[in-house]
C-alpha cells in the first residue's frame, strides 16, 4: 500500500512539474512562433503557437531594417571586452586575497560583501560624472570599463576560496624551484581555474548582454553604438506594430544566452562546487 502511495505521489509530483514546466516555458515558444509569423497573422491566431505559414521576413526586417545587424555587433565587442577585463581583474583580486595576508585585509572582504547590498542604479550617476571627466561618454570603450568596473564580488570570492581550496604545497613547490609571483600565477595556479573562470564568463556575460541602462546612458548621443536591449527599445519605438519584428529582435537577442549557458553549464556547476567545498 505504501508503494501504491508512493508511486500515485510521484506521478501528481510530475505532472505538476510538466504543468509547472509548460506554463514557465510558453512565452519563449510564443515568441518564437511569433517571429514566423505575420503581422495579420499575429493578431489573428495570436496564441497558437505552430504559425498557418512559416515567414522569415521579420528576421530580415529586425536585422537590416531595424539595424539589429549593427546592435548585435555592438554587443559582441562589448560583451567579449567586458568578459576579458572582469575574469583579469576579479582572477588577480581572488588570487592575492586568498594567498596573501596584509594589513586591511579583513575590511577589503568587509566592503566587498557590503557592496552585495548597494543596488546597481544608484551608482550609475557617479559611473557616468567620472566617465563625462573622463572624456569616455558617446564612446564604446566607456560602456565596456563600465560594465567591467563593478564590483563582480561573487566572482572574486569564487576565486578566493578556490585558490583557498588548492594545496599551498603546489605553489610553494614552484617557488623552490625559482618561479617568481608571475610564473606561480600565470604558468600554474590560473590554468586550474578553468571551471571558476567558466563560471564567472557566465554570470558577466549574462550582466553585459542584458545590460540596458549603462549602454542607454553612454551610447544616447551616438546611436550607431546601441547594443541589443538598448537596440530593442529604439526598434519598438520607430516600428511600434511590427510585433513579429520585435519577436524576431528578441529571439536574437536570447538565442546567444541560451547557447552560451548550455555550452558552459557543466563547468558552471564544478565551478560553483569546487569553490565552495570544505
Amino acid at each position: 500500500m505504501n508503494k501504491k502511495k508512493f508511486l500515485a505521489t510521484k506521478i501528481v509530483l510530475a505532472v505538476f512539474l510538466v504543468l509547472v514546466s509548460a506554463i514557465w516555458i510558453y512565452p519563449f515558444l510564443w515568441m518564437i512562433s511569433a517571429s514566423f509569423k505575420s503581422s495579420m497573422e499575429l493578431f489573428k491566431n495570436g496564441l497558437k503557437l505552430i504559425p498557418e505559414h512559416f515567414s522569415f521576413d521579420s528576421y530580415s526586417r529586425a536585422w537590416v531594417k531595424g539595424g539589429f545587424s549593427d546592435y548585435f555587433l555592438n554587443s559582441v565587442i562589448v560583451t567579449v571586452s567586458t568578459i576579458v577585463l572582469v575574469v583579469i581583474r576579479c582572477l588577480l583580486a581572488g588570487y592575492i586575497l586568498a594567498m596573501y595576508e596584509f594589513k586591511g585585509k579583513k575590511i577589503i572582504l568587509l566592503c566587498l560583501v557590503a557592496t552585495f547590498m548597494i543596488p546597481t542604479g544608484t551608482t550609475i550617476i557617479p559611473v557616468v560624472e567620472i566617465s563625462d571627466k573622463l572624456g569616455l561618454l558617446n564612446t564604446r570603450i566607456g560602456v565596456i570599463l563600465a560594465l567591467a568596473g563593478g564590483g563582480q564580488v561573487a566572482s572574486i570570492l569564487l576565486y578566493k576560496a578556490f585558490f583557498q581550496n588548492t594545496p599551498k604545497s603546489i605553489s610553494e613547490a614552484a617557488i623552490i624551484d625559482g618561479a617568481g609571483f608571475f610564473s606561480v600565477f600565470a604558468r600554474i595556479m590560473a590554468p586550474m581555474t578553468g571551471p571558476v573562470t567558466a563560471t564567472t564568463v557566465i554570470m558577466t556575460f549574462m550582466g553585459a548582454w542584458n545590460n540596458f541602462m549603462i549602454p542607454l546612458v553612454f551610447t544616447f548621443g551616438v546611436p550607431e553604438y546601441r547594443t541589443l536591449p538598448v537596440g530593442m527599445m529604439a526598434f519598438q519605438s520607430v516600428n511600434e506594430t511590427d510585433w513579429s519584428g520585435m519577436a524576431a529582435a528578441g529571439v536574437m537577442s536570447l538565442l546567444p544566452i541560451i547557447i552560451v549557458f548550455i555550452a558552459l553549464q557543466k563547468y558552471f556547476i564544478n565551478g560553483i562546487a569546487g569553490a565552495v567545498k570544505e
